[in-house]
C-alpha cells in the first residue's frame, strides 16, 4: 500500500455532474501513468488498473472492465481509449481530452527523436548492426503476441477455425485486411446465434478495498442525446479532417503530395485498426512498402523495434512510417521539415478518431450492459486477429531472415516465398536467442530488444556480415 490517503466517497459516484476529483490531481495522475506505459496494451491496462482501481480507488473494478470491453470493440488502441473513457468518467470531456492526450505525448516525442536518429545515422555500419540485432527480436515479440492473444481468444473450435481462415485469407490470397476484420465480426455474430458460449460475457471478481469513488452501479450524469451526438460528430470530423484539407490546399505550392497520401491513408487505417497495433501493422506494412514505397521491406520491423522501446500505444509506429516516407519524398520542402510535419499529421489523424469514438459512444455505453450482440462481434474479430498477427509474423520473417523473396501467383493464389539460398544465418541465430529468452526465460520485450541489439553490435565488432 502507498503512503498517500485514499479519498472516501460521500455517497454514490457523483451522478449529478461535476468533477469526481480535482482536475489538477487527475492530470498529475495521468501524466504519471503516461511515463509507465511500456509493454503494449496489456502492460498499459495493468498500469491503469493498479493506479486507478487498486491504489487510488477512483473507479470500481467492474466499471473499469465495462469501459475496457467497449474500447476493445472500437478501432484504435484500446488502452488509450480506456484512458479517454476513464478520464471522461472522472472529469467530463476535459478529463477525457487530458487523459488521452497525455497517454500518447511522451511516446510521440520519443519516437520523433528516434526516427530522426534513424534517418540521420541509420546508414552507418554500427547503427545498421544494431538494427540487424533488434529486427529478429521483433519477430519473437510478434510470435509471442500470437500465442498470448490465441490463448485468451481461441476458447472454442469454431474460433480456432476463424483464426486459421483469417491467416489463410491474408497470407495465401491477399484478401484486404479491412475485409477480413468485418467478415470476422459478422461471422462471430452469426456463430453466436448457434453457440451461446460465444456471446456470454465473462464474470470478473471484485477487488477488495474501500468503496470506489465511481461505483460499479452508478451511471454518468451526461445523458445521450441526438444534439450532443451531432455536436461531437461535427467537431470531431472537422478536427480530424482539417489538417489533411490544409495540406491538400498547399500541395500545389509545396509540390509535396506525400502529406495528402499519408493523411488519407492513415485516416482510413484509423477506422479499421481492430485488434491492436499488431493486427493493423500487416496492412500498413503491405501498403507502405508495396503500394506507396514509403519504406523498404525490412524497415517496417525496424520502426516497430523503435516503437517497442517508447511508452504509449504501439500503433505510434505509423509516425515512423510517415517520418521516413516524407523525408525521402519532401517535394520542394526541406526533408527534415517535411518529415516532422508528416509525423505530426499522421499522429493527429491516427489518434483524433479515438477521442471521437469514445466521447460519442460513452453516454450510450454507460446505459448498455452485457450486450450479447456486441460481445459476439468482438469475439469473432478477436479470433481473426490471431490469424492477422500470425500473418504479420510471416511478413517480418520473410523480409528479415532472407535477403530475397519471390512472388507466386496462380489464379486467386498470391503468395510470397523466400529464396532459400538467400537465408541470413546471423538473423536466424539471433531470432532463436530471442525466442528462447522470451518463451523459456520469460523475458520482457524491452529486455529482449536490448539483448538482441547488443548481439547485433557484437556481430559487427567481430567483423561478421549482418
Amino acid at each position: 500500500m502507498s503512503g498517500e490517503s485514499v479519498p472516501q466517497p460521500a455517497g454514490p459516484a457523483h451522478p449529478t455532474g461535476g468533477d469526481v476529483i480535482p482536475l489538477g490531481e487527475a492530470t498529475k495522475a495521468w501524466f504519471q501513468i503516461s511515463l509507465q506505459t511500456f509493454g503494449g496494451p496489456a502492460g498499459q491496462i495493468a498500469v491503469m488498473q493498479h493506479k486507478l482501481v487498486d491504489e487510488k480507488r477512483w473507479i470500481g473494478q467492474n466499471r473499469f472492465l465495462h469501459a475496457l470491453n467497449y474500447c476493445m470493440l472500437l478501432p484504435g488502441p484500446e488502452a488509450q481509449q480506456l484512458a479517454i473513457y476513464t478520464g471522461w468518467l472522472l472529469n467530463g470531456i476535459r478529463g477525457g481530452l487530458i487523459a488521452g492526450g497525455l497517454f500518447v505525448l511522451p511516446g510521440m516525442v520519443a519516437l520523433l527523436a528516434l526516427s530522426g536518429i534513424y534517418v540521420g545515422y541509420g546508414d552507418t555500419d554500427l547503427v545498421s548492426a544494431l538494427f540487424a540485432g533488434v529486427a529478429p527480436a521483433v519477430i519473437a515479440i510478434v510470435v509471442q503476441a500470437v500465442q498470448r492473444v490465441g490463448k485468451r481468444a481461441l476458447h472454442h473450435p469454431a474460433l480456432v477455425a476463424l483464426a486459421v481462415a483469417s491467416f489463410v485469407a491474408l497470407t495465401f490470397f491477399a484478401v484486404p485486411f479491412p475485409a477480413v476484420v468485418f467478415a470476422a465480426g459478422l461471422l462471430g455474430w452469426l456463430l453466436s446465434r448457434r453457440l451461446a458460449g460465444l456471446r456470454e460475457p465473462k464474470a470478473h471478481d471484485a477487488v477488495d478495498g474501500p468503496a470506489p469513488l465511481i461505483s460499479d452501479e452508478a451511471l454518468h450524469h451526461e445523458l445521450p442525446s441526438a444534439r450532443r451526438s451531432a455536436t461531437v460528430v461535427a467537431i470531431g470530423l472537422v478536427l480530424w479532417a482539417a489538417p489533411v484539407v490544409a495540406f491538400a490546399l498547399l500541395a500545389g505550392v509545396t509540390d509535396t503530395p506525400v502529406f495528402v497520401d499519408q493523411g488519407l491513408f492513415f485516416s482510413g487505417a484509423a477506422v479499421v485498426t481492430f485488434g491492436g497495433a499488431y493486427a493493423v501493422l500487416a496492412y500498413v506494412a503491405q501498403q507502405a512498402v508495396g503500394v506507396y514505397g514509403w519504406l523498404a521491406p525490412g524497415e517496417m520491423v525496424r520502426g516497430l523495434a523503435l516503437a517497442e522501446t517508447t511508452p504509449g500505444p504501439l500503433i505510434m509506429v505509423v509516425q515512423f512510417v510517415a517520418f521516413v516516407g516524407a523525408y525521402r519524398s519532401p517535394g520542394s520542402l526541406d526533408p527534415w521539415v517535411a518529415a516532422v510535419l508528416a509525423s505530426l499529421l499522421v499522429t493527429w489523424v491516427t489518434f483524433v478518431p479515438c477521442f471521437l469514438f469514445v466521447l460519442l459512444g460513452a453516454p450510450y455505453v454507460e446505459r448498455l450492459r452485457d450486450n450479447q450482440h456486441l460481445t459476439a462481434a468482438l469475439t469473432g474479430i478477436t479470433a481473426a486477429v490471431v490469424g492477422v498477427i500470425a500473418n504479420l509474423a510471416v511478413f517480418f520473417a520473410l523480409h528479415n531472415l532472407f535477403d530475397r523473396t519471390r512472388d507466386l501467383d496462380v489464379g486467386v493464389l498470391h503468395l510470397e516465398l523466400p529464396v532459400l539460398a538467400a537465408w541470413d544465418p546471423v538473423a536466424f541465430a539471433i531470432t532463436a536467442v530471442a525466442l528462447v529468452v522470451m518463451f523459456w526465460r520469460g523475458w520482457s520485450p524491452l529486455r529482449t530488444l536490448g539483448l538482441c541489439a547488443l548481439l547485433g553490435v557484437g556481430v559487427f565488432l567481430l567483423g561478421l556480415p549482418t
